[in-house]
């Protein structure tokens, strides 16, 4: 064995040793979810496509008496805001600094109405440069940084929803 692939060996070893394991694929106690709410909102889309690799993702009929499956579980997207707040200016009050927020208020319950998840908030947030002379790349900048902050917030979603359990 030469000694580069020592080293490695002796590298890996040391990651196992301290507990490092690659994030798997998220195991769920329930086998089917519904989202809601079904339409409007854009982090109860991407979280619909997020579960459909690991649950079944069902429709809540609104029809009364529906032969439907209902869903073992429901996670109700309660509220989603955007908001952009001006956090820094220069001498002449020009706007130099914003902050991105994204807000999601949501909740996971049975069916029957038993609460698994209580009514939760999740924020996050980018600052993000502003410059006059470059407000087209400034505004797809904008978008981006919403885009990441709405995936952090389906990850994290994702990650309390892997640790219910339904007993």
């Amino acid at each position: 064995m030469n000694r580069r692939h020592f080293a490695t060996f002796i590298g890996l070893s040391g990651l196992s040793a301290c507990g490092f394991k690659l994030r798997g694929s998220l195991r769920f106690a329930f086998e089917s979810i519904a989202v809601t709410p079904v339409t409007g909102s854009a982090v109860a889309v991407e979280l619909r496509r997020a579960l459909e690799g690991n649950v079944k993702v069902l429709e809540i009929s609104a029809t009364p008496g529906a032969t439907a499956v209902p869903p073992q579980v429901i996670l109700d997207v309660l509220t989603e805001q955007r908001e952009k707040t001006v956090v820094g200016v220069n001498a002449a009050g020009q706007v130099r600094e914003f902050q991105l927020r994204i807000r999601v208020k949501f909740r996971l319950r049975t069916p029957e109405g038993k609460e698994l998840i209580a009514d939760t908030e999740l924020l996050q947030q980018r600052d993000i440069s502003f410059n006059e002379s470059a407000v087209l790349a400034k505004e797809a900048e904008e978008v981006l940084l919403y885009r990441n902050m709405q995936t952090d917030i389906v990850q994290q979603l994702m990650r309390r929803l892997a640790a219910v359990t339904l007993s």
